[in-house]
């Protein structure tokens, strides 16, 4: 668990979405035990609750709104309110995301692609162009929730569209970086390999995924430091919050315990 009480983040606001649960859960809890004021912002409103309260209870500056990043005017709209909230936002940690259904290319309804672009790549363009407005004015820090397997794995069958939108993602975010230099605002890339966290409750795999590709056996595992929690990636999300980051910028950050180079 991040210990509690530090300072890197004193003073900023802090704006998360998918912050209900999982990596961005903990991004937040991260952010908050770094002294930051964290807006949360998610579609689950029970889950919301739940993290709300935790934060509260600690003594953190927090203010909850629920959006889907799919709706363009709910999600502007709460943008628009965490940024009147502290007159500004330092910090976002765009997580918002799903894996989706994994199903061989051929297989793939064109709604169910359709559906994971829309949250990971769309969803992220969204709020990457509402939250803009809110730091031109003395610049700040901007996380994209990204994954090895938009950028470094391509074996992993059946997350074709989970992939495709990552790897636009990526371009995104470093076409970002250099268009946003000017006003000091940095942008950044977390690239996840396997992460235990709440993104993989509802995966579903089709069985035609049995006759797909090469096989390849890894007879020590392909985890040799195990699989990494959400808390460790929220650690490395504080640093590129932070000013120990303030030269990095639009970067990408490997976080898989080597899994990838296996």
């Amino acid at each position: 668990m991040m210990q509690t009480g530090g300072t890197l983040l004193q003073g900023k606001v802090a704006l998360v979405t998918g912050a209900a649960s999982g990596i961005g859960r903990a991004a937040s809890l991260a952010f908050a035990a770094q002294g930051a004021a964290v807006c949360l912002v998610d579609r689950d409103k029970e889950r919301l609750l739940v993290i709300e309260r935790e934060l509260r209870g600690s003594g953190t500056d927090v203010l909850a709104l629920s959006a889907d990043v799919r709706e363009s005017s709910a999600l502007k709209q709460a943008i628009d309110q965490g940024g009147a909230w502290r007159n500004g936002l330092d910090i976002l940690f765009s997580n918002a995301g799903v894996v989706g259904l994994l199903t061989p290319i051929e297989h793939m309804p064109e709604e169910e692609w359709q559906r994971i672009l829309d949250i990971n790549l769309t969803g992220s363009f969204r709020t990457l162009k509402y939250v803009i407005p809110w730091m031109k004015v003395k610049g700040g820090s901007i996380i994209m929730n990204s994954s090895i397997h938009g950028s470094r794995v391509f074996n992993s069958y059946g997350m074709t569209a989970y992939s495709a939108s990552k790897s636009g993602l990526n371009a995104l975010a470093k076409m970002a970086a250099a268009e946003l230099s000017a006003y000091k605002i940095r942008v950044n890339l977390i690239y996840p390999g396997a992460i235990e966290s709440h993104l993989n409750d509802n995966l579903v795999r089709d069985e035609a995924l049995s006759d797909v590709g090469v096989k390849v056996n890894y007879p020590d595992g392909k985890y040799p430091y195990g699989k990494g929690t959400s808390e460790q990636v929220a650690k490395l999300a504080v640093f590129l919050a932070s000013d120990l980051s303030d030269y990095v910028t639009g970067s990408e950050i490997t976080i898989d315990g080597v899994r990838s180079l296996i």
